[in-house]
């Protein structure tokens, strides 16, 4: 019994010495500290680039590669806690994701409504931020693409700048959505990120003369950070 108390009270310690570490450094809170320290140090994830996408001034849309079922759980807690993160239908009812669902206010997005334009735009333009989550896919079709088109839609209409988010690794976890490369028990993750960008600077740096659409050019720039991945150096140099 002594060494069943000694081995709870140990894990305790770590646990939260682990959680103090990742509060000092991301500057989260110590409710969200307290849920991503176990799945840091599970998953071993590199997340120093989070720092640029914390920093983002609001109004701010954070827009990530839905990748697995882990990308909402580590976005809820490395995002700022005020972030309005919209959510997929299973990921707003599932069970497991109840605690960090808890951190910061959800909505579940309906596939059949795009999304409630004018509303979202008020909270951006009321220095609000969001978190949407798009479908892994590279080649997406007409009715895919329709995502991409709504949020460019919201971003120009607020002045809002974008920060792409990628989770590299999520894809072979065993929490993968469509396995990529045979799945892993616990592989290790690295977020990735770029600079915030509004609509119109995307668009101003396509690289040839006739100018992609707003949906093309934020397409185009959420392909860019799934190439982005932060090499060990940089991560330890933005941590």
């Amino acid at each position: 019994m002594t060494i069943a108390i000694a081995l709870v009270a140990a894990i305790l310690a770590l646990w939260l010495a682990a959680a103090a570490y990742c509060r000092m450094r991301r500057g989260m809170s110590l409710h969200q500290a307290m849920l991503y320290a176990p799945l840091k140090v599970f998953f071993r994830i590199g997340d120093g680039a989070i720092a640029r996408a914390r920093a983002a001034e609001p109004p701010v849309i954070y827009a990530v590669w839905h990748r697995s079922k882990l990308e909402p759980a580590l976005m809820l807690a490395l995002l700022p806690n005020d972030t309005l993160h919209i959510l997929d239908e299973a990921s707003a009812r599932s069970w497991w994701l109840d605690p960090w669902r808890a951190l910061a206010r959800t909505i579940a997005f309906n596939a059949r409504h795009i999304f409630v334009s004018r509303r979202l735009v008020r909270r951006l333009r009321g220095n609000g931020r969001l978190a949407v989550y798009l479908p892994d896919n590279e080649a997406p079709d007409a009715k895919a693409f329709r995502l991409f088109r709504a949020i460019a839609r919201i971003a120009a209409k607020a002045e809002a700048r974008v920060v792409p988010i990628h989770v590299e690794g999520s894809g072979r976890s065993l929490f993968a959505l469509a396995p990529n490369g045979g799945r892993q028990l616990l592989p290790r993750l690295t977020v990735a990120t770029l600079e915030p960008l509004t609509i119109a600077e995307m668009i101003a740096l396509a690289p040839t003369e006739a100018k992609p659409v707003a949906a093309n050019a934020l397409f185009d720039r959420m392909l860019a950070v799934r190439r982005a991945t932060p090499q060990k150096m940089e991560d330890r140099e933005m941590a």
